[in-house]
């Protein structure tokens, strides 16, 4: 994981008196982040250092050393839930929140809707999920929604935040505005503020898919370490219906002398993640699981709705992902 040296708060752009003393507390110091239960297991600083390779592969060879990418704040305020910050650097936009200081959402500049990070994974959804409506709780600056309509254009999102201050943020720094503007195909986002968890008004409406992305202090949140409410989420689906869950990283890992994180390796890993176990105890046997490579951040997946035929999956996600798809694997215990 590249490491930033500091951050220089001479350099940050567009703040007001407020806004500056506010940053000069939360930004004295390098990014970092804890690899575990975070949301997501990365910092910025390696966010910046992916994002560098996805738009300049070519020049790999020729840039060895690990260089500092100059990034400046472009907003930064508090809301009731969270402490909001966008940050600004030549090739993209990220949105950080909290006082964890964690990533939630980047926009790459130039076009390129593809982060190579655990948001590129509900993308593989349509083909194993019925017609219809996919929702997105914890739609956070929309990464996850911007890739989707790209490549599914016709798809009806419905995205909950919690937070109006950040959608608020997120339409004015994050392009999330054009998201909710129709495709050429018809698709488009519902932008929708309040509590993703709380009974649903419109009883009636149901999912093929449930992209669930709820984090507070960068932990999953305690709620869904229970499992009615997941059974609740289930009612909102429709039959064959699916939901798509990041389940962050585990406990057990720490962190060796040389800075590497020692991974536990193995099939029956993912049960030493609290959430992916709750997921198995709802639903036995038909909770499956994935883990995002280490360059990826060490996150965990899960998927409902039983494991899908691999082989026929992969030919039917974009091609970037069609040999990914084929990592899931079912929770089994061990015998």
């Amino acid at each position: 994981m590249a490491v930033l040296s500091s951050m220089a708060i001479s350099c940050l752009h567009s703040l007001s008196h407020k806004e500056s003393c506010f940053l000069s507390s939360q930004f004295s110091k390098p990014l970092f982040t804890n690899p575990f239960l975070k949301k997501p297991s990365f910092s910025i600083s390696f966010c910046l250092k992916q994002d560098r390779e996805i738009q300049q592969e070519s020049s790999r060879e020729e840039d060895k050393e690990e260089k500092e990418e100059d990034y400046w704040v472009v907003t930064a305020v508090r809301s009731r839930y969270n402490e909001i910050v966008i940050v600004d650097t030549v090739s993209s936009r990220y949105l950080l929140l909290d006082s964890t200081k964690n990533v939630h959402s980047v926009i790459n500049k130039g076009g390129q809707n593809w982060t190579g990070l655990y948001w590129d994974e509900a993308v593989s959804l349509p083909p194993i999920i019925p017609n219809g409506p996919i929702a997105i709780y914890g739609l956070g600056g929309g990464t996850s929604a911007r890739l989707m309509l790209e490549l599914w254009p016709s798809m009806q999102l419905d995205g909950w935040e919690i937070d109006e201050i950040l959608i608020e943020k997120a339409r004015d720094y994050l392009g999330l505005s054009e998201l909710e503007e129709p495709t050429s195909e018809g698709g488009r986002l519902c932008v929708h503020v309040g509590d993703a968890l709380l009974p649903s008004q419109d009883e009636s409406k149901r999912y093929a898919a449930i992209i669930v992305d709820l984090f507070s202090n960068g932990k999953v949140l305690d709620q869904l370490q229970e499992v009615p409410i997941w059974l609740d989420l289930a009612s909102r689906l429709m039959p064959n219906g699916r939901m798509m869950v990041n389940c962050a990283g585990i406990e057990a890992e720490s962190v060796a002398t040389n800075g590497k994180v020692e991974l536990v390796l193995g099939d029956s890993v993912w049960m030493l993640n609290s959430t992916i176990k709750i997921l198995s105890e709802a639903f036995p046997g038909q909770v499956c699981w994935k883990r995002t490579p280490d360059s990826q951040g060490l996150n965990f997946v899960a998927l409902t709705g039983g494991l899908p035929d691999l082989s026929d999956w992969s030919k039917k996600v974009p091609e970037r992902m069609r040999e990914t798809v084929k990592q899931w694997k079912l929770c089994e215990k061990p015998s």
